[in-house]
């Protein structure tokens, strides 16, 4: 197996076919040069280079070693290359944010992950609000946020789904229909919906938060709720109900909330979303962190 330097010196020596000009490029002394080569050429058994007082020329032997070489070494740099800039990247800060407790569980668990593989970058995680929409994202308040989908924004790219949960509706324990072992979209119909407002699209909170049921019943809404915590103070307090994931009885159980499947509703899906133009090293290995996290 070669060595780096003695395969640096015989491809450069094979193209500028002079021996000042091959250690000028490299850095080294004439006769480190001429060490290397002969070296080589006592390995393979037989000369590389025609030498004359006046000239050098590679012998048939060096011309078909050169050509073999020469895309593999180009190959090796350019992995080192590559390799070198995804490194500079994990000496960035990144900023997360999240909505859901969940959804804060995966970004810190992954930040973890990564600051301890690459204690030279920084990763913040923090709570951003249910009506904020994708505002952090487009004024640098935020580099990656996790966020249920669908999200369909043309300056935004979205990662693969990270958590798909079941529906099930928030209801005051004391509502008629908590009992039930399961509701439908149907069931919907005349109930107060607790949904955010504020910056987020209207297609979105069309698909969580629906104004009628699949049968065209309309769907009534409740108060306005900006974080999680003020959507179960709401249902707790019996102002409305709220649609939301499975998960939610496992993070927020209330005596005075109960979660009832919606069983003919499509599952909540969520994944990251981050600015198409923000793209680097760190981030990548941040999205594919969470994505091997799981819930």
């Amino acid at each position: 197996m070669l060595e780096r330097y003695e395969l640096e010196a015989f491809l450069t020596l094979a193209e500028e076919l002079h021996f000042g000009r091959t250690a000028e490029r490299l850095g080294v002394s004439t006769g480190r040069i001429s060490q290397t080569v002969k070296k080589l050429e006592r390995r393979v058994g037989t000369p590389l280079f025609a030498r004359t007082s006046r000239s050098v020329h590679l012998t048939p032997v060096g011309q078909r070693l050169y050509e073999d070489l020469l895309p593999a070494y180009r190959q090796l740099r350019t992995a080192l290359e590559r390799a070198t800039d995804a490194g500079r990247g994990f000496h960035g800060v990144l900023r997360a944010g999240f909505a859901t407790p969940w959804g804060g569980d995966l970004l810190t668990t992954a930040a973890d992950t990564l600051l301890a593989r690459y204690p030279g970058c920084e990763i913040t995680v923090r709570e951003v609000p249910l009506d904020g929409g994708f505002g952090p994202l487009r004024d640098g308040t935020l580099d990656v946020q996790f966020a249920a989908f669908p999200v369909r924004e043309p300056d935004l790219t979205t990662g693969p789904v990270v958590v798909a949960e079941d529906r099930v509706l928030l209801l005051p324990a004391a509502h008629p229909l908590a009992g039930r072992e399961s509701l439908g979209l149907e069931d919907l119909a005349g109930l107060a919906l607790i949904a955010p407002e504020g910056a987020s699209p209207a297609y979105w909170r069309d698909h969580h938060y629906p104004r009628r049921t699949p049968s065209g019943a309309p769907v009534g809404r409740g108060p306005v709720a900006a974080t999680w915590q003020e959507v179960l103070s709401h249902v707790s307090a019996g102002r409305g109900v709220a649609p939301g994931a499975a998960l939610g009885a496992r993070y927020h159980p209330r005596p005075g909330i109960a979660y009832v499947p919606l069983r003919d509703a499509a599952p909540v899906e969520y994944g990251l979303v981050w600015p198409t133009a923000a793209d680097c090293a760190l981030l990548r290995a941040f999205v594919e962190t969470v994505g091997t996290a799981g819930p």
